[in-house]
């Protein structure tokens, strides 16, 4: 009797407690990783570093001054030499450390063995980044954060850039207009892109930036953000009367650079400029973001009429992307499908739009037509994506980079209310007079989504 006394005092709390700590693991992945990973991982990264690094290949011979002084000191075995490891520096959702590489490693070699050092540390994953020349860090991610997403408190946002997701390796995704003028964004129904779209107005909103929209779904998606949107078109024939004001709006800016370009011989250099951004600030008119929601819309055509007009539409629409971001007018257009199928002038368009943005599509083609030209290795990961995790997205850019980014939840209502509040910031362009939505003196009832909302984080 005493014995099963004995075990029950000690197996029952050692049983309590590897319970909690699998409910937690499970449930609240952070405060495990905080409490029990984050030392556990340590320790097996400090105990096993060296034998780690020979197993992965990445240790070099020994120079011959080590193997004479280690033969002439001591008896043991000369070893090879791992790279030199950096201070361990410990992160919510990680680790962090750097590699200063032997002669004749790159970082490519470390890359290759992300996979290996992942399993050996017990870590969720591991990724490298080169820092300088013969220098190397290792960014360990604890568990995925990606299921349930949190937002870092240092974003790191700024004038025309918008933190709008989090990536794979827990750091913030920045949509930077001022590096990546124009992008393109797909997505299924329910993929979450709507979702994207909201966090991009949003962020916005606080900014002093002219917000225009091209919402042909009658308004459905923009609509409720009209109180900080300068110019907004519901349909097609809306559409082809806003997006001519756009143009010659940009080819005003243009007389604006070239006036001052009219420069007398004692200007100094730094005066001179070649786009918006270097007027000064007295003179630099206020940047424009036009969001093109559902861009299929402009496309489909009916009858011989709309075919021409759709033809202008696409003809504008490649005008400002070829000659907008001089002139610091910025597309962000979004859809469900986009490629030369759509009609003439589709696959120019699209040749235009540096970022893409892929959330889960229905077929292959359509992954092909966001990501196929930038990174095509990229493509099967957004075929990947699974409708239980709406918001996740594969984002490129033409340097051939991308990564899995996933959206926080925010819901229609409270993006709703932040473009109501920011309304005193609503820039009045002269050119898009004419196209002002009527938005309300006080906010309505929180507007209500024909969708049956389900959250973005799990």
């Amino acid at each position: 009797m005493s014995d099963l006394t004995t075990l029950l005092e000690v197996g029952g709390p050692l049983a309590a407690l590897g319970g909690g700590a699998a409910y937690t693991r499970a449930h609240h992945p952070a405060a495990y990783w905080s409490t029990l990973g984050l030392p556990i991982s340590t320790a097996r990264l400090l105990g096993s570093y060296g034998s780690v690094m020979e197993a992965c290949g990445l240790a070099v011979p020994p120079s011959r001054l080590r193997v004479l002084a280690v033969r002439a000191t001591t008896r043991r075995e000369v070893r090879p030499v791992p790279p030199r490891r950096g201070i361990i520096r410990p992160t919510s959702t990680g680790l962090r450390l750097r590699l200063r590489l032997a002669p004749g490693q790159e970082p490519a070699d470390v890359a290759a063995s992300a996979e290996r050092l992942r399993h050996a540390w017990g870590v969720h994953a591991v990724y490298v980044t080169t820092v300088k020349p013969g220098v190397v860090e290792l960014r360990l991610v604890g568990f995925d954060v990606l299921r349930r997403v949190r937002m870092p408190r240092k974003l790191g946002a700024g004038p025309l850039k918008v933190p709008v997701a989090l990536r794979e390796d827990a750091t913030p995704f920045l949509r930077d207009y001022r590096t990546v003028p124009h992008q393109l964004t797909l997505g299924a129904t329910l993929s979450g892109k709507s979702m994207y779209l909201r966090h991009l107005i949003a962020g916005l909103a606080r900014q002093p930036v002219a917000l225009v929209g091209i919402d042909c779904k009658q308004g459905v998606e923009l609509a409720p953000f009209a109180a900080r949107l300068s110019a907004l078109a519901t349909n097609p024939e809306q559409a082809a009367e806003l997006l001519p004001a756009l143009v010659k709006e940009m080819e005003d800016r243009y007389d604006l650079i070239k006036t001052r370009q009219g420069i007398a011989t004692d200007t100094p250099a730094e005066d001179i400029t070649s786009d918006v951004w270097g007027l000064p600030e007295d003179e630099r008119p206020t940047p424009v973001v036009l969001f093109v929601d559902e861009v299929a819309e402009l496309f489909l055509v009916a009858t011989r009429k709309d075919e021409e007009r759709r033809d202008e539409m696409v003809t504008h629409l490649i005008r400002l992307a070829q000659l907008g971001r001089a002139a610091g007018i910025y597309l962000e257009v979004c859809g469900q499908r986009f490629g030369a199928e759509l009609g003439k002038g589709a696959t120019m368009l699209r040749a235009q739009l540096t970022g893409r943005v892929c959330h889960r599509v229905n077929d292959e083609a359509s992954a092909k037509m966001a990501l196929g030209d930038i990174a095509p290795e990229a493509v099967m990961a957004a075929c990947a994506i699974a409708p239980e995790r709406p918001g996740l997205a594969v984002a490129g850019d033409t340097s051939g980079g991308w990564s899995r980014i996933r959206t926080p939840y925010l819901s229609l209502a409270d993006a709703a209310r932040t473009c109501w509040e920011s309304a005193h910031l609503a820039v009045d362009v002269p050119a898009l007079r004419p196209f002002r939505p009527h938005s309300p003196a006080a906010p309505a009832d929180a507007p209500v989504s024909l969708v049956k909302p389900r959250p973005v984080t799990e």
